[in-house]
């Protein structure tokens, strides 16, 4: 489970950026019941927060990067970003935003891993990070889908200490690598890894790419909503054994997330 006591290499934070938020806002609070809190009046870099139950759950930005395609940005939590700027880069990682204030909020970074894969660091200020966690209609999971599992357990596993534990996959579907923060025990898992080959790959052409999995009390529901709002859906809602009812979906700017609905308890 993912929690708010965020320690070194947690997911403290995702931001989508779209080329129209003003969209993306209804679609995502049709889907989640999310309101958007705007951060400022500035069109060119319009921000703002998620907010489910009144609780930050992420950020919402225009994209502003070229070439890059609509997509949620996952932030891992360090408490050295100069340092972990440095050492991604040391393993062949690629800086994509250098280490910026976040207006005393906390420090950023955006980076690359070797292969592609983008994702962001944050070193807290007055700001630790989302506010609620593993929740309906909040992140419960992270998810890397890459061309090398060995090489992405090594880079991250250095960078961050994560710990990885294989799992293999029924009707010999591969094997799912679990993330476990460093020291922590297996309550602590905060998503996984799996390697697929590059065609598999279609919406970042082959490279990796990371997404965060959203909890639902009704994996149907919130399907539905997701097509009847102009999102579509890559695959689901199926049943996995021991994990939930699942679908594999995209907003209507292309941006990949998935709805978990967990198995029902005891």
């Amino acid at each position: 489970m993912i929690t708010t006591d965020f320690v070194k290499g947690s997911p403290c934070w995702l931001d989508l950026g779209v080329p129209d938020t003003g969209a993306a806002a209804g679609f995502y609070r049709a889907v989640f019941g999310w309101e958007l809190e705007a951060m400022g009046e500035d069109d060119e870099h319009q921000y703002g927060v998620f907010r489910s139950g009144g609780k930050v759950v992420g950020g919402l930005g225009r994209l502003t990067e070229e070439g890059a395609r609509p997509a949620w940005i996952i932030y891992y939590r360090t408490d050295d970003v100069q340092a972990t700027v440095a050492e991604a880069e040391r393993m062949g990682g690629t800086v994509r935003m250098a280490p910026m204030d976040a207006e005393g909020e906390g420090w950023l970074a955006q980076l690359s891993d070797p292969l592609g894969g983008q994702f962001a660091v944050w070193q807290p200020g007055s700001n630790e990070g989302i506010e609620v966690t593993d929740q309906p209609n909040s992140l419960c999971w992270t998810e890397l889908y890459t061309t090398d599992a060995d090489g992405a357990k090594e880079f991250y596993g250095t960078l961050f200490g994560w710990q990885t534990q294989d799992m293999p996959l029924p009707a010999g579907g591969g094997v799912y690598s679990l993330i476990t923060p460093e020291g922590l025990s297996e309550e602590r898992m905060q998503g996984g890894l799996m390697e697929m080959p590059a065609d598999a790959l279609p919406l970042t052409g082959g490279r990796p790419y990371w997404h965060p999995v959203f909890a639902t009390d009704d994996c149907d529901g919130a399907v539905a909503r997701v097509t009847e709002h102009g999102g579509s859906v890559q695959m689901g809602p199926e049943d996995a054994e021991g994990v939930g009812r699942l679908a594999v979906c995209s907003d209507p700017f292309g941006a990949d997330f998935v709805l978990l609905q967990p198995p029902p308890q005891g």
